[in-house]
């Protein structure tokens, strides 16, 4: 994989992208999750580390677009969720090298609830009850969570209630969890 940059550089390398998921039951196909892997995981980090020496001269910063359900689990996402816990497993363990090596590049992790995108508005039809958000709104808290060179960030903001609540309740997580969800017939 190859970055191509600019004369002038590079000063933030925003990693949103995912393959094709989708919402049910898990299949037991291990080779989708693999090649799901390969897309939503492995490519972020072969981009991050082609980027980060530029990015060390620049001062510059990795903006990775996760999501909730890389932070806690619910039905119908195994693949997908499986490939974003892998992302803050690796990105949040980057923080925290990159820190101890004294780098000048950040790394953001931003956590995105439901958003209303054509496409995850389609995968979710029929089995979920929960809101979607605005995709424009979620775009600027990316560009703006990236800026101002966050850890973590979330949105919607009260997302970080949900995860506080998965650690600590688990038994509210269920309750909501099965209330929020359902088994399509078709």
């Amino acid at each position: 994989m190859t970055i191509a940059l600019s004369a002038g550089g590079l000063d933030y390398l925003v990693l949103n992208h995912i393959g094709n998921s989708p919402y049910g039951l898990w299949d037991r196909d291990v080779e989708y999750i693999r090649t799901l892997m390969q897309i939503n995981y492995v490519s972020y980090v072969q981009m991050a580390a082609t980027a980060l020496p530029t990015l060390e001269q620049s001062g510059g910063a990795v903006v990775v677009v996760s999501s909730l359900l890389g932070k806690m689990t619910t039905p119908f996402a195994a693949a997908y969720a499986s490939t974003k816990f892998a992302l803050h497993g690796f990105f949040g363990t980057l923080q925290h090298e990159l820190a101890m090596q004294g780098s000048n590049v950040s790394i953001t992790i931003s956590v995105l609830g439901l958003i209303d995108t054509p496409t995850a508005l389609d995968k979710i039809r029929g089995f979920t009850n929960v809101t979607p958000y605005p995709a424009s709104d979620a775009a600027l808290h990316i560009i703006k969570a990236g800026a101002t060179r966050q850890k973590e960030s979330h949105f919607p903001w009260f997302h970080w209630f949900t995860c506080f609540f998965r650690d600590w309740f688990p038994y509210f997580r269920d309750i909501c969890i099965q209330s929020s969800f359902t088994i399509p017939t078709h």
